[in-house]
């Protein structure tokens, strides 16, 4: 187990710090120069359809797809989870404060790459045996390569993904719970994993209706709680502010000047840390999110473009960087503390205990809302290799991996669903790469042509 564990970390490392890194900001700055700084030019409309969704009236989600705010609120619930409060404390941690300047540009980056991922989510999307649109990578990939490469291609994003976020990203999401309201509450760790498990069961059998329901929610209220907690922490340091923000742009090249900052942080350790956190806080590039807005009810494939671009934003440049100001401001870094426990301390400089209780809470919207969106997303590659009728049999199995996630945390299975979510993104990177012109086709079709009608 220990030699298997010691594989995997190593395959990791090489994934993670040097091939996505490469790819997924080389892919973000192709397609930025391509599509013409469209997260620029589209920010606006993107803001728009997302608090236009929020404040008006939403749409229902049929049993042939969701309106377009539901799709982005369960892009969000998949994105938006125990990595905004733990990823960003640990990348600190690592690579200093300067590490989230490296996540800023990633997230930027990004924006152009979900864009484009959404748009070929939009052309391909299918509609399915059981009568519900579906789509995502499986779909594309096969467009980009037809016959039996394709076939594989296509197959191995799909078994990749199902364990990745199905099987194995549930069980974390679970063990985040359960040991956060064991260490608040005192509850046992597996009681919780078993009540998490039976709400989700619920939600599960709902289909896609009661899944579109339940995110569009939980993600405003998660969102907002988080916000406004973190807030009062950064307001009551507010002194400490213009510390924080010299602290990251300094610290991204020149770690060392840095009060305080990571001991060993070096540019290499912020950049990396700070990127490999970023992108998959986001999940631009990952071929994760592209399954929910591939079942919006849009017009125009761009226009949900507009929206998954927003999904990014919200979580890097609100969620994520708000965990990072509370513990920059409150100056936690040198306790020597990482992940969860660096983001609780600095929570509970200003609450105390009632820090603990805040990021269990929290910790809940943002795992539960995580393990609901990336069931969606290997529900819909569970149809693709078995069809319909194995979506009851995945649902017990996600279920049971929750309960068992929830007991302990086992270092082999925590490390092959990163070296898994890792893997997952060569395939829908090459999917988007080859279909780039696609891409551009479908972006310049909407300014040149619908967009003038309109």
């Amino acid at each position: 187990m220990e030699t298997l564990n010691n594989i995997v970390l190593t395959i990791q490392h090489y994934l993670a710090d040097y091939i996505l890194i490469i790819a997924l900001l080389g892919g973000g700055i192709w397609f930025t120069f391509r599509l013409g700084f469209i997260q620029v030019r589209g920010f606006g409309e993107g803001m728009r359809r997302t608090f236009g969704g929020l404040f008006h009236k939403k749409g229902e989600a049929g049993a042939d797809g969701m309106s377009s705010f539901q799709a982005l609120a369960t892009a969000i619930a998949a994105q938006v989870g125990t990595g905004n409060i733990a990823g960003a404390a640990t990348a600190i941690a690592v690579g200093g404060p300067g590490a989230i300047f490296w996540m800023w540009i990633a997230a930027f980056l990004g924006m152009a790459t979900i864009y484009a991922e959404a748009l070929m989510a939009q052309k391909y999307k299918q509609v399915g045996a059981d009568g519900e649109v579906t789509g995502g990578p499986v779909y594309y990939i096969r467009a980009a390569f037809k016959g039996g490469f394709g076939k594989f291609l296509a197959a191995l994003f799909a078994v990749l993904i199902i364990f990745a976020l199905g099987f194995m990203g549930n069980a974390v999401q679970s063990n985040s719970i359960a040991a956060s309201f064991h260490t608040a509450f005192g509850i046992p760790q597996p009681v919780m994993g078993v009540v998490v498990a039976v709400i989700a069961l619920f939600v599960f059998v709902g289909g896609m209706k009661r899944i579109a329901k339940v995110t569009e929610i939980i993600v405003p209220i998660m969102a907002a709680l988080y916000i406004v907690g973190a807030l009062i922490v950064i307001f009551y340091n507010w002194r400490n502010i213009p510390y924080a923000f010299h602290a990251i742009v300094v610290g991204a090249f020149n770690p060392a000047a840095i009060s305080g900052g990571a001991v060993g942080a070096t540019i290499k350790l912020a950049l990396t840390k700070g990127v490999a956190r970023g992108l998959f806080s986001n999940e631009a590039g990952m071929g994760s999110t592209p399954h929910a807005h591939a079942v919006a009810k849009v017009n125009h494939p761009v226009e949900q473009g507009f929206v998954a671009m927003t999904g990014v934003f919200i979580d890097t440049f609100v969620v994520l960087n708000l965990t990072a100001l509370v513990i920059i401001t409150t100056k936690s870094i040198p306790t020597g503390l990482t992940g969860a426990e660096l983001s609780q301390y600095a929570f509970s400089t200003l609450y105390g205990k009632g820090g603990d209780i805040f990021i269990a809470i929290c910790m809940f919207f943002f795992a539960f809302s995580t393990i609901v969106g990336w069931y969606f997303f290997g529900q819909a590659n569970i149809k693709y290799l078995f069809g319909p009728k194995a979506v009851k049999i995945y649902s017990v199995l996600v279920c049971v991996c929750v309960v068992l996630g929830s007991l302990a945390q086992v270092d082999l299975v925590w490390n092959m669903a990163d070296c898994f979510n890792s893997m997952m993104v060569i395939p829908n990177f090459i999917g988007l790469i080859v279909l780039s012109k696609t891409i551009k086709k479908v972006h310049d079709d909407y300014f040149q042509n619908y967009a003038k009608k309109k």
